[in-house]
């Protein structure tokens, strides 16, 4: 019974949510005047910058919040602990029971519940916790692939001027298409994904046009990404570190808020060669997107934090000349430690690896990615503390031969 709705559930769950990567910012009809908080998953209970911002955009001291445990393997403690620190932070959260693993109670019919689609259409703001993100859509969208009474009312919440936040699996539920049951990072990079198998329609939040991902640079997730973008023409990608938020208001621009921050994946000059044996993309460009920088997916326009604002990092003969290379790409923020190293360094160019490892069933390949500065790379830095925002950094993706991989000269 598992597979069998394993393999339909996402084919209905289409009709009810775009597909994938359409031209427009979202759907007309529903005109969201809200916000996102799009957070990256291991939200910790003392960062103070993500839930009071939650709190804000509810509307304040006092603000009516909705929680969804709908994701978790247990919803009532893990709702419950969400329900208590959105009041510490001064909001008068509530716990909605809804979900496919509550205890005592039929999912489909709280889904369409009157009343309960009124508890939350009067709510200030929504909050999705982590878990298992396909339990989401399975608790909130009805068997035919239409919205519950619940789902609508969600987007009322967001139509109105409301926030609907999301951690982890709450956040992957934001763009039209997440991942539903993915292999592992390298898994995904050597054979791709399939509809209604590694990834299934969202929520889409967002809209229909940015592709979102969570735990992002702590696990490598870039490397999952852009095989799923490609496959369901997304030109655009967000991908939100851990204990960090992505803010995304009424005019689509995206603020980070939080410890860490997020990878923009720019696919819109992007090639592949569907003559290589494996999978291959080139002038993919990436940008890394720092604590207060704030990107707008409209103009494509960007605003350092204050902290870098008129901090422009520029040339100068001082910068090291060293090879630039990680031998394990994938590794925790692999990525981003190499994006730093290329910015303070004369070499034009930085090589990371990516292999199956040892130990593994797959037969050992390699992947190489090559970053490179362009004409409109830039970075900007702050002191204290020390961190970077780099924009526009070129990223190649190419299988070799074991024997080919490179070696730092």
């Amino acid at each position: 019974m598992r597979m069998l709705f394993r393999c339909l559930f996402p084919l209905v769950l289409m009709l009810a949510v775009p597909p994938g990567a359409g031209a427009g910012a979202g759907a007309a009809a529903d005109e969201p005047q809200g916000s996102l908080v799009i957070i990256g998953g291991g939200l910790r209970p003392d960062n103070d910058a993500v839930w009071q911002r939650i709190v804000q955009l509810a509307g304040g001291q006092g603000a009516r919040i909705a929680v969804f445990a709908s994701a978790a393997a247990d919803p009532a403690p893990v709702a419950a602990a969400i329900v208590d620190y959105l009041k510490r932070y001064g909001a008068d959260a509530f716990q909605v029971p809804l979900a496919v693993k509550l205890a005592d109670s039929d999912f489909r019919q709280a889904a369409d519940d009157p009343l309960l689609a009124d508890a939350v259409r009067g709510a200030g703001g929504v909050f999705f916790s982590g878990g298992d993100q396909a339990r989401i859509t399975q608790a909130l969208v009805r068997a035919d692939g239409s919205r519950s009474a619940v789902l609508e009312a969600v987007w009322d919440v967001y139509r109105k001027g409301g926030v609907v936040a999301g951690n982890s699996a709450g956040a992957a539920v934001m763009s039209s298409t997440m991942f539903y049951a993915p292999k592992t990072v390298f898994a995904t990079l050597r054979g791709g994904v399939r509809d209604g198998e590694e990834i299934a329609p969202g929520l889409g939040f967002i809209g229909d046009d940015v592709f979102v991902d969570q735990h992002f640079l702590v696990r490598g997730r870039f490397a999952r990404m852009i095989p799923a973008m490609l496959t369901k023409g997304y030109k655009y990608g967000l991908g939100i570190d851990e204990n960090t938020a992505m803010v995304v208001d009424r005019r689509r621009r995206v603020e980070i808020v939080g410890s860490k921050g997020a990878l923009l994946v720019d696919l819109s000059r992007a090639t592949t060669d569907p003559a290589s044996a494996g999978f291959n993309i080139a002038n993919a460009v990436i940008s890394y997107l720092d604590n207060g920088d704030i990107y707008d997916l409209t103009t494509h326009g960007f605003t350092p934090s204050k902290a870098k604002a008129g901090r422009r990092l520029k040339p100068h003969k001082d910068l090291v000349a060293d090879p630039v290379f990680s031998p394990d790409i994938l590794g925790r923020n692999a990525l981003v430690q190499l994006m730093e190293s290329l910015i303070n360094n004369r070499r034009s160019e930085a090589i990371g690896i990516a292999t199956s490892g040892r130990g593994t069933p797959l037969p050992e390949l390699v992947f190489q990615f090559t970053l490179s500065k362009t004409r409109d790379s830039v970075a900007y830095a702050s002191v204290a503390p020390p961190s970077y925002s780099i924009l526009n950094l070129r990223l190649d993706i190419r299988p070799l031969d074991l024997g080919q991989a490179p070696r730092p000269e």
